[in-house]
């Protein structure tokens, strides 16, 4: 059998050298032609290639060597074994799990489904999940919460043209970027962006205390009398300013499956947010260090606040729109601006990567602020223009976790198992599960990432097309019956 994991040195070596920049496209492309045909016809393929498709054709797969062994705790006997000493290149491969779309394309649509499934349970609520249906008779907001002007940029106004005059197209490259970088405040956009998170949480401490002072309570009464839940996610304008999309809701005093009280309305807790904004509470400071000066920042004065309707007439947010809204943003990050999706070393890797003007001037400001503002860690995140907060969060009692959502679909996966291998009669508590499982690298040879790839925009278009036949189905069984 060829172990394709570890081939021999010569080839070690041209595969290292096919996913540098600096090989010409075309020697790029021949490398990854002949390795895919080497995989292609290799023996094992079709294991590899049910590995592969079973990890919903992961870009950057996990290997594991190992084994394991299920045996009967009364008896003694081995029910079931397993080895990676059979699979192709003595290895096992599992999904990698990052959300980034940029890293992992398959993996980051796991990740969206979940963060939908998520969002729309603490909309529409779920059974199974111990969120009534009747949630959707709460209050609830959609709300989008901007980053004030650092300079003016290039953009698309609905009326007019551009400031610079022209009128730019749907993908032109300048738009976001600065229609004057030399007065543009590129620091002060990286420091927003870092203290982005502490703003939304100064925001939502005074937003309880508007909603509290409109219902003529206490702090201490309203926690009593009614909760704020949220789910947010974080979203990079092209000009590389963070701004948060957030579900919003009232709930009575235990979460979803609580009541709100009758004060609380779509038009109070729509009002309280704009007052919550707007307080002067809502605001946080960086110092003034060597030739920087102190800052304030608060929320850009675009502050979008619309309802969430359970069934929508084409002109307001159902739950179906927002849920997708916010996984669409929740697998990405800066890389729509042209940073890099990773760490920088140096700032010399901008220029091998091709990194544009408005991005590198951003990166280079938290370069050079990050010796002056050492706390805020500006160059350990100048990949993200400075944000270090979490992409997507959520209140306590908002929905479900997204821990809870992925339980779910491992348990499912064990059972199928269990059930292939016989097992599924037994009891749990009756067997011994031993295993001895390590870490032996990740990711594909070139050959191996353009099949993989194959077999992910394949599996893709099959959920595509399910999706879209089910209505016409659910339809079909209505006529039936």
């Amino acid at each position: 059998m060829t172990d394709r994991t570890r081939p021999p040195a010569p080839e070690r070596a041209v595969r290292s050298v096919a996913g540098k920049a600096s090989v010409p496209d075309a020697l790029r492309d021949r490398i990854t032609l002949n390795d895919l045909l080497m995989v292609a016809s290799a023996p094992d393929f079709d294991r590899w290639e049910d590995q592969i498709r079973r990890t919903g054709g992961c870009s950057d797969p996990i290997h594991l060597t190992g084994w394991t062994r299920t045996k009967d705790k009364t008896t003694g006997e081995t029910l079931h074994e397993y080895s990676t000493g059979t699979e192709p290149g003595g290895r096992l491969r599992l999904a990698c799990g990052n959300r980034r779309a940029s890293r992992c394309p398959s993996c980051a649509c796991t990740y969206a489904g979940d963060t939908y499934h998520l969002i729309r349970a603490g909309l529409a609520g779920d059974d199974r999940r111990d969120i009534p249906s009747t949630v959707r008779n709460h209050p609830r907001v959609f709300a989008t919460l901007t980053a004030p002007s650092f300079g003016p940029v290039h953009n698309r106004p609905d009326h007019g043209t551009c400031r610079c005059g022209g009128r730019h197209p749907e993908n032109a490259h300048e738009l976001g970027t600065a229609l004057n970088p030399e007065t543009y405040d590129y620091a002060g956009s990286v420091l927003f962006n870092n203290h982005a998170g502490d703003l939304w949480m100064r925001f939502t401490t005074r937003l309880r205390r508007e909603i509290a002072a409109r219902a003529g309570l206490t702090q201490a009464e309203l926690k009593e009398s009614a909760r704020l839940s949220y789910g947010k996610v974080a979203e990079f304008q092209k000009r590389g300013a963070i701004h948060f999309h957030a579900v919003m809701r009232i709930d009575g005093p235990d979460g979803p499956d609580s009541p709100p009280p009758s004060w609380a309305t779509v038009d109070l807790l729509t009002d309280a947010i704009h007052a919550a904004a707007r307080h002067n509470y809502t605001s946080v400071s960086a110092p003034a260090a060597d030739d920087q000066p102190a800052r304030t920042f608060r929320w850009g004065t675009q502050l979008d606040v619309r309802p969430v309707i359970a069934f929508g007439d084409g002109s307001d947010l159902t739950e179906q729109a927002v849920a997708s809204y916010v996984a669409k943003y929740a697998t990405k990050a800066a890389e729509n601006t042209g940073t890099l999706d990773r760490r920088i070393g140096e700032l010399s890797e901008l220029d091998r990567h091709g990194v544009p003007d408005h991005a590198r001037r951003l990166i280079s400001a938290c370069k050079t602020l990050d010796p002056l503002y050492p706390e805020r860690r500006l160059w350990a995140w100048a990949h993200m223009l400075g944000f270090r907060g979490h992409f997507s969060s959520k209140s306590r009692r908002y929905s479900t976790t997204l821990g809870e959502l992925r339980q779910v679909r491992a348990d499912f996966r064990a059972a199928q198992e269990r059930q292939a291998l016989g097992l599924d009669d037994r009891q749990p508590d009756t067997v011994l599960v031993l295993a001895d499982w390590q870490y032996a690298g990740h990711g594909h040879s070139p050959g191996e990432l353009a099949l993989a790839a194959t077999i992910a925009r394949g599996l893709q278009l099959n959920r595509e097309t399910a999706r879209e036949e089910l209505p016409r189905q659910l339809a079909l069984e209505g006529a039936d019956a």
